[in-house]
């Protein structure tokens, strides 16, 4: 199960990921938010971290006007690791070597097209469990 959320930014391009993962059939949670209407980021990124961290879900997607404020605030969540991504490569890179278990996205930077194949490829893509990437996520959760 994916744990999907969002501030206004992001609405309309959370609206294109949960198309993808409905034509996918890859089960998700929508965590909020529901409509354009102005809210405050940081309740979305902690719903859908807590829904990784405990298990809820495998892994997230949130979305921001940037992807940055809606990641740094996943980032709080002991045991989190959201990575902003813009490209497909990172997104594969940060799944292969960070075990990354949140992909955020910026509705501003990227569009739906986009959006979708770096979400495809995030939630495709296994953590490779090399010893080297295994020891540096250790190192960060401490």
């Amino acid at each position: 199960m994916i744990a999907v959320g969002c501030d206004h930014g992001g609405y309309d391009l959370k609206q294109e990921i949960l198309r993808y993962l409905e034509e996918q059939n890859i089960e998700y949670a929508d965590y909020g938010c529901y409509s354009r209407e102005s809210v405050d980021y940081p309740v979305y990124a902690r719903k859908v971290a807590e829904a990784v961290k405990d298990g809820a879900c495998e892994k997230g997607i949130l979305i921001c006007g940037t992807g940055i404020g809606i990641s740094i605030a996943a980032n709080r969540i002991a045991g989190i690791r959201a990575a902003l991504c813009a490209d497909c490569f990172s997104a594969q890179a940060t799944r292969e070597h960070n075990d990354a278990n949140i992909l955020a996205l910026g509705a501003r930077v990227v569009g739906p097209g986009l959006a979708v194949k770096i979400a495809d490829t995030f939630l495709h893509t296994d953590f490779s469990g090399d010893e080297r990437h295994r020891r540096r996520i250790e190192l960060i959760e401490g």
